[in-house]
């Protein structure tokens, strides 16, 4: 299985939605850890970068294209 392709400023879409209703993030910090925004309420949050690959559905915009 080949891993998913992100980085620093994409939009992703996780498998289970946040309790505000969406499952869209905006990566917003890259390391050992990842912090993702809600894009529909600003909310952030930090999880492991295990967790956050398993949990990853797709990426809906790469950074390159918000530019």
């Amino acid at each position: 299985m080949e891993r998913k392709q992100f980085g620093l400023g994409d939009v992703v879409e996780m498998k289970k939605q946040h309790p505000c209703g969406t499952n869209q993030w905006k990566i917003i910090r890259m390391g050992m850890d990842i912090r993702l925004k809600c894009q529909g309420c600003e909310h952030s949050v930090l999880i492991p970068r295990h967790k956050f690959e398993k949990s990853l559905k797709k990426v809906l915009v790469h950074a390159e294209e918000n530019k």
